[in-house]
């Protein structure tokens, strides 16, 4: 019988496993809560092909392990690839998947829904009904259709976003190197990003962290930026530079900032820091400000995603296994 072997199942995530193996009577499941390491490596041992999720790098030592243990088929469930030691999983003959898109309606209302909340300031509000203040102002909000949003990254989670933000009334404008036809035709595209910083009153990033993205959002193109704009980041931690963003947020360049995604994030979300000394200073004073939203990398984390993380990422697993070809693999080079 073929065996997959899973890593690191949430317990959210333990329902979607148990109803892949039910429709997969002739497959074998076995998971663990724990993450894939060089330790843990020897848990899949008999396995044919393992599923994991992770924070961690894949590196050299621990992709040999699991090769050691039989395994060179690896799905992922989850889209990022750059935390694999790819070079080592050629040489060892890796088959990898991911899965590219699971739910990009989750992030974009996300990005969506804590944009309108700053633009409303309902933060602050917030804070006044819980101490029983209950005066308006000048807590006063801006109206989502008063403003122009800007749209860096026109892929599947940019365009949802762009719609969203369209039936608020919003005047939508965007920018990627990569112009898809139908919205380049339709004429949402401007010149360049200084043109879009220029004129957006909301700025949402949805493009990827390669190198070239690497803190797009810094002093200089705060600078540019109109006075009270509002930046949103449910992408990835280094396209900003969180520090110019807390100088933007502290001259008052910068009227309010939606954070999901962190560059310090990896070992300090998705942790319980109740009655612990907090790790990051920083990160302290973002999560404490009126005008900041933060979440702990949570824009994906739906019951819908989810379910379509495991689903994919078995489903590319088995077709792996049995020699088939998977739908969505992952170039090991």
């Amino acid at each position: 019988m073929t065996k997959i072997f899973a890593y690191a199942i949430r317990e959210d995530e333990q329902p979607f496993v148990k109803e892949w193996e039910k429709a997969h009577p002739e497959v074998e499941v076995e998971f663990t809560d724990k993450l894939l390491t060089p330790e843990t490596a020897s848990l899949a041992k008999g396995a044919d092909g393992a599923v994991v999720y992770q924070q961690l790098d894949y590196t050299a030592e621990t992709l040999q392990a699991l090769a050691d243990n039989g395994i060179t088929k690896m799905s992922l469930r989850n889209v990022g690839i750059d935390n694999i030691d790819m070079a080592k999983a050629k040489e060892l003959g890796f088959q990898i998947t991911n899965v590219p898109v699971y739910s990009p309606n989750a992030i974009a209302e996300h990005a969506a829904i804590q944009a309108a909340r700053i633009l409303r300031q309902d933060k602050r509000m917030d804070e006044k009904m819980a101490k029983r203040d209950l005066r308006w102002a000048p807590t006063i909000g801006r109206e989502v259709r008063d403003q122009v949003v800007g749209v860096v990254g026109t892929g599947h989670i940019g365009q949802v976003f762009m719609q969203i933000m369209e039936g608020f009334g919003a005047k939508v404008i965007a920018y990627d190197i990569f112009k898809n036809p139908k919205l380049e035709e339709k004429g949402y595209y401007v010149d360049s990003l200084d043109d879009l910083y220029k004129q957006a009153d909301v700025i949402s990033l949805h493009v990827p962290d390669v190198p070239a993205n690497v803190h797009m959002i810094n002093d200089d193109t705060i600078a540019e930026m109109k006075d009270g704009v509002v930046i949103v980041n449910v992408s990835r931690g280094p396209l900003v530079d969180t520090q110019a963003v807390v100088r933007g947020l502290d001259s008052g360049k910068v009227f309010g900032y939606v954070m999901d995604t962190y560059e310090g994030e990896v070992g300090v979300f998705n942790k319980d820091w109740q009655g612990k000394e907090f790790p990051d200073a920083h990160l302290a004073d973002l999560i404490d400000r009126p005008n900041v939203l933060v979440t702990p990398h949570t824009a994906f984390y739906t019951t819908h995603a989810v379910r379509n993380m495991v689903v994919k990422a078995f489903d590319n697993n088995l077709a792996l296994v049995e020699g088939n070809e998977p739908e969505t693999p992952v170039e090991v080079k």
